[in-house]
């Protein structure tokens, strides 16, 4: 089976810097694949170098069997878009933006209109269809863009922090639509900063760093292989005691300002412990995605 996405050996230089360095990696039809890193990783220059909007330095890149740059126009038309700031037209209404985007894919007005009442629906905006967008809500706006982005009816989607400053319900309205598309057998390539969103919706992850690729799986791979399955947080009270215990019981340790995480494999003897000592204000949970990246791409703060 053709990949979607072909990639081998990616580089892409800004002047003595460089933000993507030599990766390669393929994306299967009808997967969601997510990649994660801190700011700087080089997760945007990757969509756009798939994108064709910024030329690669090095390596070799096809999408849906065609090579990029040369079959760019081709490869484009068959690419739905959601950039990371919301760019509707402000001077049209809901229908107006997506009869618009229409005419980008040379969709003809007939077969344009007759998409709209689909996606406005998909969207949960058919009542504010008439409506101009800067009366709409930051999630309404969201998923008119999302909506947007299907109107060529593309078989590869791509999403840049698609719910980036989103209230919950927002959030989640989002995933549903997201889990939509990929039901239907649509391929999925996004970047997110929510490892909540990773883990509901990526089959896979690409965890990125200074340009590179570091790992990738599935999200119960990556967490098995890097995580224990328990982590306790301990963020109030004197921890010295405890961390002693702790490492008694061969857990691995991370302090992070006045918070210790105490990652390991048996809980119960900490547990007790902690449970004596009222003085301790502590957190037991399983180990997750976000556990995953700050072990893999460490917790130094990112500008």
């Amino acid at each position: 089976m053709t990949p979607i996405v072909s990639a081998a050996g990616l580089v892409k230089h800004y002047g003595g810097f460089t933000a993507v360095d030599g990766v390669s990696f393929d994306i299967a039809p009808g997967r969601c694949v997510g990649v994660l890193g801190p700011n700087g990783a080089g997760k945007t220059t990757t969509l756009r170098m798939i994108l064709g909007m910024t030329p690669m330095t090095a390596g070799s890149l096809s999408v849906f069997g065609l090579p990029m740059p040369a079959a760019g126009r081709a490869i484009r038309r068959r690419i739905g878009v959601v950039p990371q700031a919301d760019n509707l037209d402000p001077d049209f209404r809901v229908d107006e933006n997506l009869e618009v985007h229409a005419s980008y894919f040379g969709i003809d007005a007939a077969t344009a209109r007759a998409r709209v009442p689909e996606l406005l629906a998909f969207a949960s905006l058919t009542e504010r269809r008439h409506a101009r967008t800067d009366t709409l809500s930051g999630g309404m706006k969201r998923r008119l863009t999302i909506a947007r982005a299907l109107i060529n009816a593309p078989d590869l989607v791509m999403l840049d922090e698609p719910t980036t400053g989103l209230d919950p319900q927002a959030r989640h309205v989002i995933w549903s639509r997201l889990s939509a598309l990929r039901a239907r057998g649509t391929t999925l390539l996004l970047t997110t900063h929510y490892m909540e969103e990773a883990e509901r919706l990526c089959d896979e992850l690409m965890i990125m760093d200074h340009g590179r690729i570091l790992d990738r799986g599935s999200p119960r791979e990556l967490i098995q292989r890097h995580v224990e399955p328990e982590v306790i947080e301990v963020r109030a009270g004197d921890t010295r005691r405890f961390a002693a215990l702790a490492e008694r019981h061969g857990c691995r340790l991370e302090a992070q300002g006045d918070s210790l995480y105490c990652y390991g494999h048996e809980s119960a003897p900490l547990l007790d412990f902690l449970q004596q000592d009222p003085a301790l204000v502590y957190l037991h949970r399983p180990a997750g995605l976000e556990d995953v990246f700050l072990r893999i791409t460490g917790r130094d703060l990112r500008d």
